[in-house]
Protein backbone atom coordinates (compact mmCIF):
# COMPACT_ATOMS: atom_id res chain seq x y z
CA UNK A 1 0.00 0.00 0.00
CA UNK A 2 1.26 3.90 -0.79
CA UNK A 3 -0.08 6.75 1.12
CA UNK A 4 -1.46 9.49 -1.11
CA UNK A 5 -3.47 12.49 -0.52
CA UNK A 6 -6.82 13.60 -1.99
CA UNK A 7 -7.74 17.15 -3.02
CA UNK A 8 -9.22 17.66 0.63
CA UNK A 9 -6.05 16.63 1.96
CA UNK A 10 -7.18 13.66 3.67
CA UNK A 11 -4.74 10.56 3.51
CA UNK A 12 -5.70 7.42 2.00
CA UNK A 13 -3.59 4.28 1.45
CA UNK A 14 -4.05 2.67 -2.27
CA UNK A 15 -2.97 -1.03 -3.15
CA UNK A 16 0.23 -0.16 -5.54
CA UNK A 17 -0.57 -3.18 -7.14
CA UNK A 18 -3.87 -2.50 -8.34
CA UNK A 19 -2.57 0.98 -10.19
CA UNK A 20 -3.14 0.54 -13.97
CA UNK A 21 -3.02 4.72 -14.66
CA UNK A 22 -1.59 7.67 -13.93
CA UNK A 23 -2.73 10.99 -15.37
CA UNK A 24 -1.72 14.78 -14.91
CA UNK A 25 -4.52 16.50 -16.22
CA UNK A 26 -3.32 18.75 -14.17
CA UNK A 27 -4.07 17.28 -10.73
CA UNK A 28 -3.20 13.70 -10.24
CA UNK A 29 -5.56 10.96 -11.41
CA UNK A 30 -5.10 7.41 -10.22
CA UNK A 31 -7.34 4.52 -12.27
CA UNK A 32 -7.47 1.26 -10.59
CA UNK A 33 -7.84 -1.89 -12.30
CA UNK A 34 -11.28 -2.13 -10.59
CA UNK A 35 -11.87 1.21 -12.15
CA UNK A 36 -12.62 3.43 -9.22
CA UNK A 37 -10.68 6.53 -9.77
CA UNK A 38 -8.67 9.08 -7.16
CA UNK A 39 -7.78 12.64 -7.82
CA UNK A 40 -4.51 13.17 -5.50
CA UNK A 41 -2.24 15.93 -4.62
CA UNK A 42 0.77 14.35 -5.39
CA UNK A 43 2.74 14.30 -8.64
CA UNK A 44 2.95 11.18 -10.91
CA UNK A 45 6.23 10.79 -10.54
CA UNK A 46 6.26 10.77 -6.38
CA UNK A 47 3.45 8.33 -7.01
CA UNK A 48 5.18 6.20 -9.30
CA UNK A 49 8.70 6.66 -6.91
CA UNK A 50 6.60 5.32 -4.11
CA UNK A 51 5.01 2.50 -6.06
CA UNK A 52 8.92 1.21 -6.79
CA UNK A 53 9.85 1.96 -3.32
CA UNK A 54 6.65 -0.35 -2.53
CA UNK A 55 7.88 -3.16 -5.21
CA UNK A 56 10.88 -2.96 -4.10
CA UNK A 57 10.32 -3.77 -0.29
CA UNK A 58 7.88 -6.41 -1.03
CA UNK A 59 11.01 -8.37 -2.65
CA UNK A 60 8.92 -7.89 -6.47
CA UNK A 61 12.36 -6.35 -8.15
CA UNK A 62 14.23 -9.47 -6.68
CA UNK A 63 12.16 -11.59 -8.41
CA UNK A 64 11.54 -10.31 -11.12
CA UNK A 65 15.53 -10.01 -11.86
CA UNK A 66 16.16 -14.11 -10.29
CA UNK A 67 13.58 -14.61 -13.05
CA UNK A 68 15.28 -13.04 -15.74
CA UNK A 69 18.44 -14.74 -14.61
CA UNK A 70 17.44 -18.29 -14.39
CA UNK A 71 16.18 -17.95 -18.16
CA UNK A 72 19.64 -17.26 -19.39
CA UNK A 73 21.46 -17.83 -23.08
Amino acid sequence: MIAVTRLNGSTIFVNALLIEVIEETPDTLLTLTTGKKFMVREKATDVISSMQTYLQAIGVNAATIKSVQSEGP
